[in-house]
């Protein structure tokens, strides 16, 4: 794969970009349905599932293990079942993605066995796989942990349901051990789940083909095993991706005359809408949209400073706070970032400091941000996904060019940013390296 990057002639502060930018599914909620169609007997087919490098990793991880996956058209996938079915995921494919762990439940459940090395993704911090092991032990899993892979075998070849509470409200926990439950002898319950919608979204489609969980969405989900489940050949459509329609709306906040944020569910950032209101934006909400305006006599509005602390949903999404803190670069006063989710994910604010930031550092979860500040472009390198995307915005309100390398992470996120942001008057081009 060739090398990429973003040229980006920065607006100066101005706010002049005007149209609809429309949000594509969702990352983590296709991410999980992908995994999930390990659970069938018949095809499962997916619509809206967006085109980006994390998605096309995970295909490759379910055909290499066995199953037919086939683009049936753009945004669409046709998953089929095998009659042989691998129980150990390349390293080569499942280092390169964090989601690789999702398949681990799905594939244990269905085959007794799992072979998979340590995930990878984006490095942000500690992100252990703790939480999965000891909840597959208490399912009556076996594992034996080698210099380079985790090797998980189901006692007689079945998890057995068992009572799990996490001690952290995990996501991605929460949905591979309620997926692993579907098929296990008996009843799963987790205790402390993660409330996030793709949660429910996941629990709502598997319970329409033939599983029994309850409480998705609220602190306990129960889940009750039963055989493999079966679409009769109803597809699924993947819900709009509520952090990508969180990042178009700051970048609306940050540079817009007249922009709509449509194909969303308004009521999935709430804590964004909430925060950025109490900011001075101006925000109209409708059933699957979300306008920003600026006065056109007043273009130069300030915003106002504030607290930002991210939390699991239906808090801030740690997803969001560093898009988050460009828009605070832009609010007059001294606002608090405090991250809680991951240490590591604070250190993209070097960079912004080097266009200009007034940005000091407190401890390895909190940081003060000092504004208005002017940004001026510069030469960025994308550390992670979300990072990287919040250095494009940062270049989008910066005076002159910037040029953000590495556009390879903010791909396994954001299916072809720059066409969309070209669209409402972003000046940004894709080039190779």
């Amino acid at each position: 794969m060739d090398k990429e990057k973003f040229l980006i002639k920065g607006l100066a502060g101005s706010r002049t970009l005007e149209g609809e930018i429309p949000v594509g599914g969702a990352k983590n909620a296709a991410l999980k349905v992908i995994a999930a169609s390990l659970l069938f007997k018949d095809d499962v087919e997916l619509k809206n599932v967006p085109n980006i490098e994390d998605i096309k990793k995970l295909i490759e991880l379910v055909r290499d293990i066995g199953f037919g996956a086939v683009s049936s058209k753009e945004h669409s996938y046709i998953i089929s079942p095998k009659d042989r079915i691998s129980t150990v995921l390349s390293p080569e494919i499942a280092k390169k993605i964090r989601s690789s762990v999702v398949l681990t439940g799905p594939l244990l459940a269905r085959t007794g066995r799992v072979v998979f090395p340590h995930p990878g993704g984006c490095i942000i911090g500690a992100r252990p796989i703790d939480f999965f092991l000891k909840s597959y032990e208490m399912m009556g899993a076996k594992i034996k942990e080698t210099k380079d892979k985790y090797i998980i075998e189901a006692k007689d070849g079945k998890l057995i349901g068992a009572k799990i509470f996490l001690p952290i409200p995990s996501v991605t926990v929460t949905e591979t051990i309620m997926m692993a439950g579907v098929l296990a002898k008996g009843v799963t319950t987790i205790r402390n789940a993660a409330l996030e919608p793709e949660i429910e979204e996941l629990a709502k489609f598997l319970n329409k083909c033939g599983a029994n969980i309850q409480g998705a969405g609220t602190s306990t989900v129960i889940v009750r095993g039963g055989p493999l489940l079966k679409t009769g050949g109803v597809p699924l459509s993947i819900m709009p991706d509520r952090i990508e329609a969180g990042s178009f709306l700051i970048l609306a906040a940050l540079a817009g005359k007249d922009v709509t944020v449509t194909q969303c569910n308004p009521d999935h950032i709430e804590a964004l809408v909430d925060v950025l209101r109490r900011s001075g934006v101006k925000i109209d909400i409708e059933k699957s949209s979300l306008r920003v305006t600026c006065d056109s006599r007043n273009k130069k509005k300030e915003f106002q400073s504030l607290d930002i602390k991210t939390h699991e949903y239906p808090g801030f999404p740690t997803d969001l706070q560093a898009p988050m803190t460009v828009f605070l670069t832009q609010a007059v006063g001294e606002s608090l970032v405090h991250e809680t989710i991951f240490e590591g994910r604070l250190a993209y604010a070097e960079s912004l400091e080097a266009m200009g930031a007034d940005i000091t550092p407190m401890d390895p979860h909190r940081m003060l941000v000092k504004g208005a500040t002017p940004l001026h472009g510069k030469d960025l390198e994308s550390p992670d996904l979300r990072a990287g995307l919040a250095f494009v915005l940062a270049a989008i309100v910066s005076k002159g060019n910037s040029t953000v390398h590495n556009v390879y992470n903010i791909d396994r996120g954001y299916e072809s940013v720059e066409k969309r942001f070209a669209k409402i008057g972003v000046d940004i081009l894709r080039v190779s390296e």
